[in-house]
């Protein structure tokens, strides 16, 4: 990306990068991790388990997957995420004009990596790539009764469009916010999803 923010370096010398083959084992078993922790707090946001690996090959192949790891140690990712210009159909109606923002999906973090501000750089950088995209807005949906992840998202910026309740999905929750950075106090890392990596965080 050519609008990344200069910053101090990171303490863990991480590095984000596009999610090739390669990485699927590694996704799954952080995906995986996330969505048993979600289950042990009672939500049901995503399969417990975590992700099928035809749920996210698609993802690496489109080139809409990213993944955050340490420079060093070859640990695998802490972090992932996915961006990219598909508006769920069941959620976002013609009057949201869709093609106006990128959407989030996939947003998880190592719990080794919890409270350290991964998830609020991550959604900075997702908001940049909304921006040099030339969209409006960044988005995404969560579960509708995990109060506690809406409070997140209310706290960096995003605002509640509404919720559509259908009963089999587990999500519902739709939430956008201004493309570009809001927050700016996350975990630094470096973006190699561009060509010349750029140090983006804070």
């Amino acid at each position: 990306m050519h609008h990344a923010l200069e910053h101090r370096p990171a303490p863990s010398g991480a590095s984000l990068r596009r999610a090739g083959h390669a990485d699927l084992p590694g996704v799954l078993a952080l995906l995986a991790e996330a969505a048993e922790w979600l289950h042990r707090r009672g939500v049901r946001q995503w399969p417990r388990g975590g992700f099928g690996a035809e749920r996210i090959v698609p993802l690496i192949e489109e080139a809409v997957l990213y993944v955050l790891e340490p420079e060093r140690d070859g640990a695998g990712p802490v972090a992932v995420v996915a961006v990219d210009g598909h508006a769920d159909p069941e959620f976002w109606t013609p009057a949201d004009e869709p093609a106006a923002a990128m959407y989030v999906h996939k947003l998880a973090v190592s719990r080794s990596l919890a409270g350290q501000g991964a998830g609020e750089a991550l959604l900075d950088w997702a908001g940049l790539l909304a921006l040099v995209m030339g969209k409006r807005w960044l988005r995404l949906d969560c579960a509708k009764a995990n109060l506690g992840l809406q409070d997140y998202y209310r706290g960096r910026g995003f605002q509640h469009v509404r919720t559509v309740d259908l009963p089999h999905r587990a999500s519902g929750a739709l939430f956008q916010r201004r493309a570009g950075v809001t927050s700016g106090d996350g975990l630094a890392f470096r973006d190699r999803t561009a060509p010349r990596p750029e140090l983006v965080g804070a």
